[in-house]
């Protein structure tokens, strides 16, 4: 089957870059939506550059400018989204409904992949304010994407392993330390983290399985399914060291959460769900609707806990 030509919205952040290198890699024909007003981001010009190097191709477009999305649209078969939704970087997932008008216009598109790769919104009616707005946002996005009858795959990538394991779980925190770490209550409650090439090799594997069309893909590897106090367990036993251990309860945790800024307050609700709730382990993947990619695609070699930890050695 030949396979099909990807556009990539958001393909010079954090995951957009590991989503043009996975599906270069995977061999599809790539594209890369970039801003014509990019400025003097010298950064950001030379990884274009260097995709194009690659064989990506680049092309002019703009949320501002709809006809320009159209046009990049009508270019590939499938659209994936990679803006960032995260309040501390910037918070921009509304802007997907302009993506959603365009796809609907072109009419050629066979996917579209929105910005999810967290936790699934779908679930989260319940989650706190005000870090339930990314959550809601995402749904608005989810229910424009329905009604225009766009084809979709939504994917659920649990905890970015950068982020988490960076830190040993604690907000704030993205290199571990060698002396101490703090507990979310008893440190036992389960959450899933995944390398963030992991999430991009996943995410391009699902855009022509007909498995994946219109279902919700959970990236659940197996061995990565670790309380906090499991990956503080590994770390200790990398360093050779065992760290001193301090514990913050469900109600300090949520009155620390008061009077903070706003984005700051977004991203602790987050992981309030994660680590206290358990949010992403606390229900079972139904089978129909929803799949597991470790299930669907056992060939891919991810990257345990462990053998991530140990570049911070």
């Amino acid at each position: 089957m030949e396979k099909s030509k990807v556009l990539i919205v958001g393909g010079t952040g954090y995951l957009g870059k590991r989503l043009v290198k996975a599906s270069l890699a995977q061999g599809h024909e790539t594209y890369i939506l970039h801003r014509s007003e990019i400025g003097v981001d010298i950064e950001k010009v030379q990884m274009l550059l260097s995709f194009k190097k690659q064989g990506a191709h680049l092309v002019s477009g703009s949320f501002s400018d709809q006809q320009s999305l159209v046009n990049a649209v009508k270019l590939v078969d499938v659209v994936i989204c990679a803006i960032s939704g995260v309040h501390i970087r910037s918070h921009q997932i509304l802007l997907q409904l302009k993506l959603v008008d365009a796809i609907k216009e072109a009419g050629n598109v066979k996917r579209f992949l929105p910005s999810e790769f967290g936790t699934d919104p779908a679930r989260m009616e319940h989650a706190l304010e005000p870090g339930r707005v990314t959550f809601d946002d995402k749904m608005v996005v989810r229910k424009a994407i329905q009604e225009a009858n766009i084809p979709f795959t939504y994917v659920s990538a649990n905890c970015f392993a950068g982020y988490f394991l960076g830190g040993l779980c604690q907000p704030g925190r993205i290199i571990p330390s060698r002396d101490s770490v703090f507990l979310f209550g008893d440190g036992n409650t389960k959450a899933i983290y995944v390398d963030e090439d992991d999430i991009a090799t996943y995410t391009i594997k699902t855009i022509d399985d007909p498995r994946a069309l219109n279902k919700t893909i959970y990236i659940r590897p197996p061995k990565n399914i670790l309380s906090q106090r499991e990956v503080v367990e590994i770390w200790e036993k990398l360093i050779g060291k065992d760290l001193h251990k301090s514990s913050i309860s469900e109600q300090e945790f949520l009155a620390s959460i008061e009077g903070r800024e706003y984005a700051e307050q977004v991203g602790l609700v987050h992981y309030y769900h994660v680590c206290y709730e358990g949010c992403l382990t606390n229900f079972k993947i139904d089978g129909k609707d929803e799949r597991e990619a470790s299930e669907l695609y056992p060939e891919v070699n991810y990257t345990s806990v462990e053998d991530y930890m140990r570049r911070y050695l």
